[in-house]
């Protein structure tokens, strides 16, 4: 009897045994999924690139909070897209340098404008650069334009890329005048939107300038900003775009010159001049107790054998004059072809290619030159196509999703875009926030690319994960907070809204996914210059999103069953599934 009860009880485990072995992987509340054995492999934070460097000592870990929801209706999952996002993957930690913008001093004096501030506190940019793109080279900061004007040595027209000359145009740091913005406002704006400094110093009068040693008098004028910066701002770029034709000090008359420098600019030129600058700067941080001080050099963005007249291999001769005294590199990227009426899906298609091979460009030119490769930053970024009001509208917002999704995988160390605000001129406006010259708009009121770029900071992780897709239509990307949530990024690049079901592998899913939806409006098609957010647009009727951005409730649905949305014909999903 014995025997015969044994050999049941050993016939039941082999056929439990048999039942294991065959079941179907496990899910998690049918939007996680497990490794088939009930394990979930964690993911593991790679090392961090030498592009990206000490940019990444201020990571901060992320917690994501619930928003207010309302519940969705899920759309059918027949013929859907599918992404899958794989938080085992982790491709970088999230630098909350990526989120960055660029100031001008032609905004006039901003900070007490309390809605433009309010806006961009909301934004967190967490890095604003100044004073501006060109201007920097012919920006005097300790000078207010009267009293104390630009230097003796500093002559009054310069010479542009033709040879003619023309007023230099002068800009003053000390300027108090309603029209302009000085370097005190800018600390305080800092300090109110809790965001770092990053300074562009004047380069091109170590060019343009009649003194016996111009390289060092630049050099001087530099060390006294980090003087009397006192350790406010720790990064520093020496001058703005040099090897472009549009920048001062690119050619100079060289009857004024003193100390034999060529009519046209060179990377070999530069580099030295680089070194200068650098050593007298950081003499200053150190006086100052500003340890923590890093300097950029300018270089290209892409190949530039063959660039501007008089400037050739400038990254080639940069690299080489400079060594290793870079602490970082600079380089700008405008993405779409210089004023060309862009169509939509050129512009859309633009963020992966021209990033990658940005990158991939930077890199070969450290290997070619035998240098150190240093942390990249991109701190000017936007698209310059005309004709269309593109810069103005919602494709603009999609392409600055792309763009950040973008330089993550490319592990790029900061990014900022072009800029806070500039000019109308009829729709080609680079400006995130209206300066007051869009007829019939309020002054700041913010363009598409606000709320997308908003967005995305708020519903990103602290790590970018792996996401993929097998359509070229939809870009995704994935991330994961410390706090345990899984996220998204879905963007629709084609002219017809797309169902897109994810798959969250090596993830415990909890129950609900949280999602908001921005896509244009039927205005100006396929360059909207509205954005609706959950379906709320623009409280003027016109231009820009709703004013009531941050207290918009949510979209949510069960997980169980899976995760599926609709993403709006160029539109954009941001989306966070619970954890359990």
């Amino acid at each position: 009897m014995k025997k015969y009860i044994l050999s049941i009880l050993l016939i039941a485990v082999i056929a439990l045994q048999s039942c294991k072995k065959d079941a179907a992987p496990k899910t998690n509340n049918g939007g996680g999924t497990d490794n088939g054995d009930g394990t979930i492999i964690a993911g593991t934070d790679p090392g961090i690139a030498n592009t990206q460097g000490f940019f990444l000592d201020n990571w901060v870990a992320k917690t994501f909070t619930a928003p207010n929801t309302v519940n969705a209706a899920k759309p059918s999952a027949s013929g859907a897209v599918s992404v899958t996002v794989d938080l085992s993957q982790v491709t970088t930690k999230v630098s909350k340098y990526l989120f960055g913008n660029n100031t001008n001093p032609y905004m006039g004096q901003y900070v007490t404008e309390p809605v433009l501030m309010g806006n961009l506190t909301a934004l967190a940019p967490n890095i604003l650069r100044a004073p501006g793109g060109s201007l920097s080279d012919i920006y005097f900061w300790n000078g207010d334009g009267s009293t104390v004007a630009a230097p003796a040595d500093a002559p009054a027209n310069l010479v542009d890329v033709t040879g003619a000359s023309k007023p230099a145009g002068y800009w003053f740091g000390n300027n108090t005048q309603s029209w302009t913005f000085t370097v005190d406002n800018y600390y305080k704006v800092l300090q109110q939107t809790n965001s770092t400094g990053l300074i562009v110093v004047n380069y091109g009068y170590a060019r343009y300038g009649t003194s016996d040693h111009p390289d060092q008098t630049a050099a001087h004028l530099a060390a006294n900003w980090v003087r009397y910066d006192k350790g406010k701002t720790q990064y520093w770029d020496i001058g703005n775009e040099n090897y472009g034709n549009w920048e001062a000090g690119y050619r100079i008359d060289r009857s004024l010159n003193k100390d034999g420098q060529p009519e046209y600019l060179t990377g070999t030129l530069y580099g030295t001049h680089f070194k200068v600058f650098a050593d007298s700067m950081r003499k200053a941080a150190a006086e100052v107790g500003n340890t923590g001080i890093k300097i950029g050099a300018v270089l290209t963005s892409s190949n530039d054998v063959n660039n501007n007249a008089g400037v050739t291999n400038w990254n080639a001769d940069v690299l080489k004059a400079t060594g290793n005294s870079p602490d970082y590199f600079v380089v700008h990227n405008y993405y779409t072809p210089y004023n060309d009426n862009t169509t939509a899906d050129v512009i859309l298609a633009t963020p992966s290619s021209q990033t990658t091979a940005m990158m991939s460009w930077v890199k070969t030119s450290v290997t070619n030159a035998g240098v150190t490769q240093k942390p990249v930053a991109l701190d000017e970024w936007n698209i310059q196509a005309t004709g269309s009001s593109q810069n103005v509208s919602n494709i603009a917002g999609l392409h600055a999703v792309m763009t950040l999704g973008e330089v993550l995988k490319s592990q790029f160390s900061m990014a900022s875009r072009w800029d806070l605000a500039n000019g109308w001129d009829s729709g080609n406006d680079q400006g995130m926030f209206n300066i007051g010259d869009e007829v019939g708009i309020a002054k700041w009121n913010p363009r598409p690319a606000f709320y997308y770029m908003y967005f995305f900071e708020k519903y990103f992780g602290d790590r970018m994960v792996s996401a993929t897709t097998g359509t070229s239509s939809i870009a995704c990307y994935g991330s994961s907070f410390s706090s345990g949530e899984a996220g998204v990024v879905l963007v629709n690049k084609a002219n017809f809204d797309q169902v897109v079901t994810v798959t969250i592998k090596n993830f415990a899913a909890g129950t609900k996914y949280y999602y908001y939806t921005l896509n244009g409006g039927s205005d100006n098609a396929p360059f909207s210059h509205q954005v609706f957010v959950n379906g709320v647009g623009p409280a003027n009727g016109t231009s820009g999103g709703p004013d009531t951005y941050a207290a918009i409730a949510a979209s949510s649905a069960s997980i169980s069953g899976g995760i599926t949305v609709n993403v709006p014909k160029y539109g954009a999903v941001f989306l966070v599934a619970d954890k359990k």
